[in-house]
């Protein structure tokens, strides 16, 4: 199997490194979060010139024609410089919804308002009593002529607060927990029977909980087809996990960088602390985890797009549990060989071991994963959604 990188990869992978290290940093982030800020309108329309926002849509709307593995480029990079900007919930959650099953009409308008960066879209999905159950949805649609009335409760809309749209999940036939009977519609967040609080995360991200009081919203709102959004849900969920598992993988790699740069410069007795055998030994095990994390992330960014729903689920579970666990160890060891600067906000390591506990808990922790994992199997797994896709070279 060949690895490499392809060269439009490569440059994809240069310019995003290239651009945050011009234009973003810790600073600039711990200001953001003191401020209560989402995100920086600059770095977005940096993403937009850049040709981030459209890196998994067809070119047709303006976008890459990427796909898995392109995501995972992109959200390495994220992750290694901790960005606040609303790339997955805009780009691979609702707009991958848009892409997988809005009609064409719809997708000139929202990909494109994407991809230039003059959107943002949150996906408006979990709910209290859910827990990590994808398929649990409560918030009720119901006809009201050509319309649809929307009541219910939705939370931890990530990054909903700058959102100008929400795609929201609504069932429209059957209880709460079928697989059947659940509708996406499109909701204008100026909705005056639209109500919300936000509230920050933290690791600094925002996130909306949302009441829907009888919101009302045309039959053009509607994504897809009535009663059967949950396997383009399912796809699109595996596709945010691989995506969020690529993130990891890039704060671990900046956690590890920092961790040795520290080792190489801190003295103690009278020498560099890094000469002692026992701190390379621990620095050598974070190194170990963050390659079997880089693995793992790399095999579920190849196989997200796979139209054998077994397959991808079983790879993304597989990653998911994985760099749970090696997140927390990797979180851990940079704490402690940092010592006492390491929990200080004179250095970005505590930001980064928040982030990478919240990864680990969105869309279902390491523990679930391994259960999820454990359970799976091929003649209980849907059939799914798959669309095709431009055939890159895969690595």
């Amino acid at each position: 199997m060949d690895f490499s990188l392809s060269e439009e990869q490569q440059m994809l992978q240069d310019s995003v490194e290239r651009f945050l290290e011009k234009n973003y940093s810790h600073e600039l982030r711990r200001d953001m979060v003191a401020k209560r800020q989402a995100m920086s309108e600059e770095v977005w329309q940096g993403f937009a010139s850049l040709g981030l926002l459209g890196v998994p849509f067809s070119d047709e709307y303006g976008g890459f024609g990427g796909g898995g593995i392109e995501t995972m480029l992109v959200m390495q990079a994220l992750g290694r410089h901790l960005v606040l900007e609303p790339y997955l919930p805009t780009v691979v959650l609702a707009g991958g919804l848009v892409d997988l099953g809005a009609a064409d009409w719809q997708k000139k308008i929202l990909l494109q308002g994407i991809v230039d960066g003059s959107m943002l879209l949150a996906f408006a999905h979990a709910e209290r009593e859910a827990r990590y159950d994808t398929g649990y949805v409560a918030t009720r649609a119901t006809p009201d002529g050509n319309n649809w009335v929307i009541e219910g409760k939705k939370t931890l809309v990530l990054q909903g607060p700058v959102a100008e749209k929400l795609i929201v999940s609504a069932r429209t036939e059957g209880n709460p927990g079928d697989r059947d009977g659940v509708t996406l519609f499109i909701v204008e967040c100026e909705d005056e029977n639209l109500a919300g609080q936000e509230y920050p995360l933290f690791d600094g991200t925002r996130a909306l909980d949302v009441q829907f009081n009888g919101v009302r919203v045309g039959p053009e709102s509607v994504i897809g087809t009535l009663n059967g959004a949950m396997p383009l849900i399912e796809v699109v969920a595996d596709r945010a996990m691989a995506a969020l598992c690529a993130e990891a993988v890039g704060a671990m790699e900046t956690l590890h960088a920092m961790t040795l740069e520290y080792l190489k410069t801190r003295q103690q007795f009278g020498m560099v602390i890094g000469r002692f055998q026992a701190l390379q030994h621990r620095a050598v095990d974070m190194l170990i985890h963050v390659e079997e994390a880089r693995s793992m992330a790399t095999l579920a960014a190849g196989k997200v797009d796979s139209e054998n729903a077994y397959e991808r689920r079983r790879a993304v579970s597989a990653a998911k549990a994985l760099i749970g666990r090696a997140g927390r160890y990797v979180g851990q060891q940079a704490i402690q060989l940092h010592g006492g600067m390491g929990m200080t906000e004179e250095l970005p390591v505590g930001a980064y071991v928040k982030r990478l506990a919240a990864i680990d808990v969105l869309f279902g922790d390491a523990a679930y994963h391994r259960a999820q994992f454990a359970r799976l199997r091929e003649d209980a797994v849907p059939a799914g959604f798959a669309q095709p896709r431009k055939a890159w070279k895969q690595i």
